[in-house]
């Protein structure tokens, strides 16, 4: 069972950008400098969230032959260093404008008043209502359903975890998906349940450690499969769990495949996936076509905007699982299944 996600190029960590020269696609509608992309907390090199927005990132600049500026935020940033981040980029004539991750609304939402020409997207967050911004989101639970489906098929202990970055709304949305998932299966199933921070700015979404930490509570409590929503702190619930020598579950990219995971790869299940690349791609492919996306743009399972990776060997062998997921997959398309979101 695949959905179609831009495969990640390794991305290595640093606060470096990169940066080329804009260009015109064939047609010569495009006269931007190329696309600008704006990091969420953790930066490129999460293996997850930032680095399916990178990979989607590289894909357009290759396909269109256009340009591009990533930049990396910083630990312990305002709402003001964001503005600055963004306007750098409309100054400089980066079209489209991308703010990773819905910490970027405030700024979206001023520096897109400001230069009304400039496309800007953001990931994440719909809150924004104007007339070039589109608001890039996802139905996160039905992805976190198929992760409680294999889940709860996979365990040998009828217990199993769930380890959010930070105590938010949109957080909640893959816990309460995955919940659902796995009593689908079994009803009475223990589901231990742990957010890292009440806040961003404490480290949720970007402290391995305590994604360990967490994961070592919830293994030694009992749970053999263990999914995280945690950004790069989920790099350490994916650790622990190969130390422990039980499952994890992956999120936002396909986590088996990333290079930096890779010793880490075979306690992989599976990963509930989320087209951020796809939404980078195709928003600046609507730009370079001179016809800009704009309001709420959201992926669905229908729509391969998210889905579960397959690519554990180990994962198909598990036919019954595999079965399982699948036909959830099929009942929440058809509309069988309605998915919570809280």
């Amino acid at each position: 069972m695949t959905v179609a996600v831009i495969a990640l190029a390794a991305a290595g960590c640093g606060k470096s950008s990169s940066e080329s020269k804009g260009s015109t696609d064939e047609s010569g509608k495009y006269s931007g400098k190329g696309i600008g992309l704006a990091y969420d907390i953790g930066g490129k090199g999460d293996q997850s969230f930032n680095d399916a927005a990178f990979a989607g990132f590289q894909k357009a600049q290759t396909e269109f032959k256009i340009g591009g500026r990533d930049v990396e935020p910083q630990d312990g940033e305002s709402d003001a260093d964001k503005v600055q981040r963004l306007e750098q980029l409309a100054k400089t004539g980066y079209n489209p404008i991308i703010g990773v991750g819905f910490a970027y609304a405030p700024a979206v939402k001023e520096v897109a008043a400001k230069y009304p020409k400039i496309t800007f997207g953001i990931i994440d967050d719909n809150t924004i209502q104007a007339k070039n911004v589109a608001d890039m989101v996802f139905h996160e639970e039905q992805s976190s359903y198929l992760a409680g489906v294999a889940a709860a098929k996979a365990t040998k202990k009828n217990h199993i975890g769930f380890i959010g970055g930070v105590d938010i709304p949109l957080i909640h949305k893959f816990e309460v998906g995955f919940d659902q998932g796995a009593k689908s299966v079994n009803p009475k199933i223990k589901i231990e349940s742990q957010y890292l921070t009440q806040t961003p700015a404490e480290g949720g979404f970007s402290s391995p450690d305590k994604g360990k930490d967490a994961a070592n509570g919830q293994i030694e409590a009992g749970a053999d499969v263990v999914y995280q929503a945690a950004g790069l702190s989920g790099q350490g619930v994916i650790q622990a769990a190969a130390e422990h020598k039980v499952w994890a579950i992956g999120v936002d990219s396909d986590q088996y495949a990333q290079s930096a995971l890779a010793k880490y790869k075979d306690s992989i299940l599976g990963s509930a996936l989320k087209n951020v690349g796809g939404a980078v791609y195709d928003l600046t492919k609507s730009v370079v076509e001179g016809k800009p996306l704009n309001g709420e743009v959201r992926g669905d399972l229908k729509s391969g905007g998210v889905g579960f990776a397959d690519t554990n060997p180990k994962y198909k062998a598990m036919t019954d699982v595999v079965s399982a997921v699948d036909k959830a997959k099929e009942d929440i398309i058809s509309g069988k299944i309605t998915v919570n979101t809280e």
